[in-house]
Parts: C-alpha cells; structure tokens; sequence
C-alpha cells in the first residue's frame, strides 16, 4: 500500500513513516509543490543483512547481479573524479 503525503507531513511524522514501511511494509509517496519528488519504500527482505556470516553468503552467489566490464570502468572513473573533488583532509589534533 503507498500513501501520499507532503514532504512537510512526511518530515514531522518521519520516525512513524519509517516504521510503516518497515514493519507493515507500506510505501510513501512525498509531494513538494504539488509534485511527486521521492518515494519511501520498505527494503527488499533479500538486501537486509543480518550478519557478516549471511553478508559474504551472498557476495559469493555467482547469480548475483554483476556490472558489465564497461559499467565498471564507468564506475571506477566516476569514483576517481569524485575523489580529485574532494577537498584535501586537513591534519587533526588526533593525528
């Protein structure tokens, strides 16, 4: 079931429209000027992880989805330019 409700609503009810989708497995739909603009939705039960244990079950399914050799490159490229974005860290008193 997806109820729809504005992202004002949605922001003043957050902890109970979190619960919705997860414990009754409700969606909700967020409306901003009139406009849908997100979805909350409950989390697939097969992407939940438990634990590590069930975690690295998965990882090792060979039915697993894969990127594609060009998906990866893509990705690899994304995630380099996305790091020569990044500010440089400065040093802290924990260092």
């Amino acid at each position: 079931m997806e109820r729809e409700m504005t992202v004002t609503e949605a922001a003043r009810n957050f902890a109970d429209v979190v619960a919705r989708a997860f414990y009754r497995g409700e969606s909700a739909r967020l409306i901003k000027n009139g406009r849908a603009v997100a979805r909350i939705v409950p989390v697939e039960e097969a992407v939940r992880f438990n634990t590590g244990t069930e975690l690295a079950r998965r990882w090792a399914d060979p039915n697993r989805p894969r990127l594609s050799p060009a998906e990866a490159e893509a990705l690899d490229a994304d995630l380099k330019e996305a790091r020569r974005a990044l500010p440089p860290l400065e040093a802290t008193s924990w260092e």
